[in-house]
């Protein structure tokens, strides 16, 4: 962060509805220089809503948008030190790689030399340093993103946004590309603001998380804190999976690989918390099974075992067994069913 501690972003009070829908719900957040900061969320919570307006696409009802210090709340798009990459690329066809990154600079009016060289610079950053005379159509669709990023951050940019950039990648190319944006992000030194619906995306790049439900912001903290610690039970089950469980007036989660199955004849670790249940289905996922676990005391969990010796014939024969499930009391996360919202 800068040395006076001024974040990159702020947004204060920040409300946009639409009609009789409040699409964002007086917001407030914080964003420090550098992050790698996830807006996360499922349709419809506001996420994207919140980015658009921070680039000025969207103006706000009210509240104030701050970049580095300065607010920005009624500048037009070009007016703010932010560039955003959209899902859709948004790349011109008829031109090469190299003169869709140099187009922004030369709206602004950067002589050519600077131009072409500014370009290069952008298309090594994203580990494109010789495709620049191809065009779009020649690339694949992991390279077209690429060019997208080259071509936002070549304005250099005070402020990235990244609108579900990955969206449009089958599985296994985006989850290359979540490595090589945060790879790029650490590298160029710019504060990426990302939107996405992808609980695993956010928990695979983020330095922080912003979880988003009906417009409001329920959580921010760092992946390991928003996974192991969710302050809502929308949070519990939207960010991974969760079991709740409620006993004597208290309702907590823990998460289904924290839960151990204790077989017959070996006891608990000491200080565990133990339940008797009958194992009620069983799904074989290669690498890993699920038990779901109906309790005597009432509730259902899930428990996630890794098959480090078995097969799939002797995991699916433990449906219909009695067992008792077993966890560390530390690993329990207490929730509000009120679901407040937070900062």
């Amino acid at each position: 962060m800068p040395r006076d501690g001024t974040p990159d972003i702020r947004v204060t009070g920040l409300t946009k509805s639409y009609g009789d829908v409040v699409a964002v719900d007086a917001i407030d957040l914080d964003i420090a220089a550098g992050e790698f900061f996830t807006m996360l969320g499922p349709s419809g919570s506001g996420k994207t809503t919140t980015l658009r307006m921070i680039a000025g696409f969207e103006t706000p009802d009210e509240g104030t948008i701050e970049l580095a210090g300065e607010d920005v709340s009624r500048l037009p798009p070009y007016d703010r030190p932010v560039n955003t990459v959209f899902q859709d690329y948004a790349l011109f066809p008829h031109m090469t790689v190299q003169d869709n990154v140099e187009y922004g600079l030369k709206v602004k009016g950067v002589k050519k030399g600077e131009r072409a060289q500014r370009a290069q610079e952008a298309l090594d950053m994203v580990r494109l340093p010789r495709h620049g005379a191809r065009k779009p159509a020649q690339l694949s669709g992991g390279q077209r993103q690429r060019v997208a990023l080259a071509r936002a951050i070549v304005n250099r940019p005070k402020v990235l946004l990244l609108d579900e950039p990955l969206g449009a990648l089958d599985l296994k190319l985006r989850q290359e590309m979540q490595i090589e944006l945060k790879s790029i992000q650490r590298e160029v030194g710019i504060t990426f603001v990302y939107v996405t619906h992808d609980q695993e995306e956010a928990l695979t790049m983020s330095d922080r998380i912003a979880v988003f439900n009906d417009g409001r912001i329920e959580q921010v903290g760092p992946p390991a804190e928003v996974y192991e610690r969710p302050q809502s039970e929308f949070i519990a089950g939207f960010v991974g999976v969760s079991n709740v469980i409620e006993r004597d007036g208290r309702r907590y989660t823990i998460r289904p690989e924290k839960i151990d199955l204790i077989e017959d004849g070996r006891e608990p670790q000491p200080g565990w918390h133990v339940e008797p249940g009958i194992v009620a289905d069983v799904q074989y996922v290669g690498p890993v099974t699920r038990y779901h676990v109906e309790l005597d005391d009432g509730g259902r969990l899930q428990v996630l075992e890794q098959n480090l010796d078995e097969g799939s014939s002797q995991v699916l024969e433990a449906k219909g067994r009695r067992v008792r499930v077993g966890w560390r009391p530390e690993q329990e996360s207490d929730i509000d069913s009120t679901e407040g919202g937070t900062e």
